[in-house]
């Protein structure tokens, strides 16, 4: 099982508090360091000193790190287009010597798109599908040839679809709850199939669906990663998980029954119920970031039993 630590900086974390983060990360031999994208707070918090880009911020986390794998969870499709997107990730992909992830998500905070300016389309889904279209293709394309896509929302012609990345496949995340459209969308473009934020009972049911799709689209369902990110809290006793509970604004009830939360022991023994699912990944999501004792006990007391 790999655990990734996975942060959330729209709620107020500079670039100076990510990157300590992403250092412990590796530091304490965690398996990567991945962020979400987003440009307002979330809740009641103020989200000071306001937000970071995800692409600048993994640019510099790839001059300033070695081992860890950096991603999204997950880039806004409404953010960038397309042929810009393929354009970033494969720059930063060269600058961290082939460590990059893409997730890529359709986009749902409407309020920051208002707060932006940035356009908030009816229609996201069939936009999503065209941009993994272009992002993949062109990153497919030959050198010395071009790419062409006529689509709905999206035309490019002539493309010299460069620069390359520095992995021959930049792994393509896709996740969600999605019925029908997302595990179609996961089993045709996903090298990795994220639940974000479900139950055990929920995560088997949705990777039941990814695992159909994919042998519906002639692909062996194994050929996917089948991950999970969901909130962590962590202490060596029932003192210490209130206090990081109480330190996220979160109570501990809520977080055991959504997230992993607890000794050591209780959440081995729930990650352990999860990789039953199929789960190979856990995405930890950490809410306070200036708490890196918190990293330090999952890694010596969760990490150390899993490997």
């Amino acid at each position: 099982m790999d655990l990734r630590i996975f942060t959330e900086p729209q709620q107020g974390a500079t670039y100076d508090t990510l990157l300590t983060v992403a250092k412990a990360t590796e530091d304490l031999g965690f398996d990567a360091f991945f962020r979400s994208d987003h440009y307002l707070s979330m809740g009641s918090g103020d989200g000071l000193p306001g937000p970071t880009d995800a692409w600048i911020t993994l640019a510099g986390l790839a001059r300033e790190t070695r081992r860890i794998r950096l991603g999204t969870l997950m880039t806004a499709g409404t953010f960038r287009l397309p042929g810009v997107l393929a354009i970033q990730v494969a720059q930063v992909d060269q600058m961290s010597g082939g460590r990059i992830e893409l997730g890529l998500g359709a986009g749902w905070f409407e309020e920051e798109h208002k707060a932006y300016g940035i356009p908030f389309p009816k229609e996201k889904f069939g936009r999503l599908e065209e941009q993994l279209e272009i992002v993949t293709g062109l990153w497919a394309t030959e050198p010395g040839k071009t790419f062409d896509h006529h689509g709905t929302y999206y035309d490019l012609t002539g493309s010299p679809a460069l620069p390359k990345p520095a992995q021959a496949r930049v792994p393509v995340l896709i996740g969600g709850h999605g019925a029908t459209r997302t595990p179609r969308l996961a089993a045709r473009y996903a090298d990795e199939f994220n639940m974000p934020f479900a139950s055990v009972e929920d995560t088997a049911r949705q990777f039941g669906r990814v695992r159909d799709a994919a042998r519906e689209a002639g692909r062996d369902p194994d050929e996917l990663v089948y991950s999970n990110a969901l909130v962590v809290c962590v202490g060596k006793d029932d003192r210490e998980v209130a206090r990081r509970a109480a330190a996220i604004g979160r109570e501990v009830g809520e977080l055991k029954a959504n997230g992993l939360a607890g000794s050591p022991a209780e959440v081995v023994d729930k990650i352990g119920r999860y990789a039953e699912t199929g789960s190979r990944r856990i995405y930890l999501q950490v809410l306070d970031l200036s708490d890196l004792d918190h990293l330090e006990l999952i890694s010596t007391q969760v990490g150390s039993q899993l490997s």
